[in-house]
């Protein structure tokens, strides 16, 4: 993956908080996550881009509507949506396959790792899923333990419960 000349950072808010949404001087979507995990947000933006600063500036009209459009209803909104990122080769077969899950669907952690071509790297996959900086685009919020309990999400188990309410998974 190239990485980006420039970073532009933005706030938009949200029933569950104000989104943080980081795009590229290109309108390429590169990161995405609540405002009470900006910490982390930016140490994965570090991990992904190194010393790249996040400058304050608008994301893309489409990319802001898209998620205003998701939070009214319309829940298939986000998949349209262009995004890269950095991260391992695993990592992003985890990403895409997030990006596979239908609003209103779940999937358990081992049917992620199968769909990511490591069906005994459920750990790893976890992993990789807790590590996903594009929070809703790829839908983190889908994963659910194999006994159906709402686990492991980065944003808070509430915020969890609420998207997939939301969606009509719950």
């Amino acid at each position: 993956m190239t990485r980006p000349a420039r970073l532009f950072l933005d706030r938009l808010p949200s029933p569950i908080g104000d989104l943080l949404i980081v795009a590229d001087e290109t309108g390429l979507l590169r990161a995405v996550d609540f405002h009470d995990f900006e910490p982390r947000m930016r140490r994965l933006a570090r991990l992904h881009y190194g010393d790249l600063a996040l400058e304050p500036g608008p994301a893309p009209a489409a990319i802001r509507a898209a998620f205003t459009h998701y939070f009214e209803g319309a829940t298939n909104a986000l998949s349209r949506l262009a995004w890269a990122t950095n991260g391992t080769p695993f990592q992003q077969a985890v990403w895409t396959a997030l990006t596979q899950i239908p609003a209103g669907q779940t999937m358990t952690y081992s049917e992620l790792a199968r769909r990511a071509g490591r069906p005994s790297a459920v750990r790893a996959a976890g992993a990789a899923n807790g590590a996903n900086p594009l929070s809703l685009v790829a839908p983190c919020h889908r994963v659910i333990g194999s006994n159906g309990a709402l686990t492991g999400y980065a944003g808070g188990i509430d915020r969890k419960r609420w998207l997939l309410t939301h969606e009509g998974a719950l």
